[in-house]
């Protein structure tokens, strides 16, 4: 089983699918490892194709789910993923979130792979507003994979999405 699961900031990509990971025993991938590296502390963005160089290596292991935004490099995961799944959860929702994983990552009580400032509250809320203006690429971008793609709209909906898959 492969299970691409996708969302923009805070709509509960990670949380998703850390738990689905540890239920069906799956190789668990956070994407933003993909695109980025640390050496001595400083994070290092990888160039798209060694983006598709290290999913490549991570589809021939088998079995995963992987975790990440959109991003072009990811597109191959669509392909390869037995099923997709979309989070979307509300704008006021995610918009919350952001705010209060801010504010756990600053007093230290949740990690993170980024410096915790204000100038990446700022991003992730440009990150979010830009993604608003941008869903009916993404739309199109699905188009071809509606065969095997699950929308989650609100997180009671992720325990049916999680039954569709392992039943």
């Amino acid at each position: 089983m492969k299970i691409f699961i996708m969302g923009i900031v805070a709509s509960g990509k990670t949380t998703y699918a850390k738990e689905l990971s540890k239920q069906m025993s799956l190789l668990f991938v956070e994407l933003d490892s993909v695109v980025y590296y640390n050496v001595d502390g400083v994070r290092i963005k990888r160039t798209p194709e060694e983006q598709v160089q290290i999913i490549h290596e991570m589809d021939a292991k088998g079995s995963w789910i992987a975790e990440g935004v959109y991003r072009p490099s990811y597109h191959l995961l669509l392909g390869m993923a037995d099923v997709i799944i979309w989070l979307d959860p509300p704008l006021w929702k995610r918009k919350i979130r952001i705010l209060s994983r801010h504010v756990k990552q600053v007093i230290g009580v949740e990690e993170c792979a980024y410096k915790p400032d204000f100038q990446m509250l700022r991003n992730m809320y440009k990150w979010t507003k830009h993604f608003e203006g941008q869903r009916e690429e993404l739309n199109g971008i699905f188009h071809p994979y509606l065969d095997k793609l699950i929308i989650v709209r609100d997180d009671t909906a992720n325990n049916r999405a999680l039954s569709k898959i392992i039943y």
